[in-house]
């Protein structure tokens, strides 16, 4: 029985680690999008992929604030840090704070599974587990995405919804939609021709609209 304080204690030692390897030169992808909820800016989530010839390493780092007459009635903060190799996963870290509700995850590679540990319990995970990695077009051909922030691995459906053009840094573009059910609320994707993440928008709490806007 693996313990979840020994196994966050070992996953964010190898993240560390990690960092600190990584001196290939290649330049790293970033991905930083601007939040909205409905029409008014909330933050920003920005996503840093770092990869060599044996692994690939993800940094997130998302901070909303929301106010409501000048007054602030919502934060959330989430980091998280991901390995992998190819499309499985290796291990993950992550500490999310939404409005004073703390949570940690913990995952690593344990033989032919993969351990989950959430400051509540640990599970294992058989096979190859990807989470719910916007940045890489392999998971949309998945049934069950990790959820990195709850710890949980959840049944989802992806389907294409056709193309049709999007704003992208004041630009227009063609881009391939996907909506994801199963989750909570629906996520819509969008991709460009070649594949490359471009927005994101879901539904939250009271039917507002949460919308990322590639700067």
């Amino acid at each position: 029985m693996i313990r979840p304080a020994a196994l966050v204690a070992s996953v964010a030692g190898a993240a560390l680690f990690t960092a600190a390897g990584y001196s290939t030169g290649i330049a790293p992808r970033t991905w930083n999008f601007s939040a909205y909820l409905d029409d008014a800016p909330i933050g920003y989530h920005r996503f840093t992929l770092r990869e060599d010839s044996a692994r690939t390493e993800l940094r997130s780092e998302a901070r909303f604030e929301v106010k409501v007459m000048f007054i602030t009635v919502y934060l959330y903060a989430h980091d998280a840090v991901e390995q992998w190799r190819g499309n499985c996963l290796e291990s993950l870290t992550s500490r999310t704070d939404s409005n004073g509700d703390r949570q940690t995850v913990a995952g690593t590679r344990e033989g032919a599974g993969f351990a989950i540990a959430t400051g509540r319990s640990v599970e294992t995970i058989d096979g190859c587990v990807m989470s719910f990695a916007y940045w890489n077009p392999a998971m949309l051909g998945r049934s069950q995405l990790l959820n990195s922030q709850t710890g949980k691995y959840e049944q989802v459906r992806i389907v294409a919804l056709g193309e049709e053009k999007l704003s992208v840094r004041g630009e227009p573009v063609n881009a391939k939609r996907y909506r994801i059910t199963g989750p909570r609320q629906p996520i819509d994707l969008w991709y460009s021709t070649g594949d490359e993440w471009l927005g994101l928008e879901s539904t939250v709490a009271g039917g507002r609209r949460l919308r990322y806007r590639l700067d």
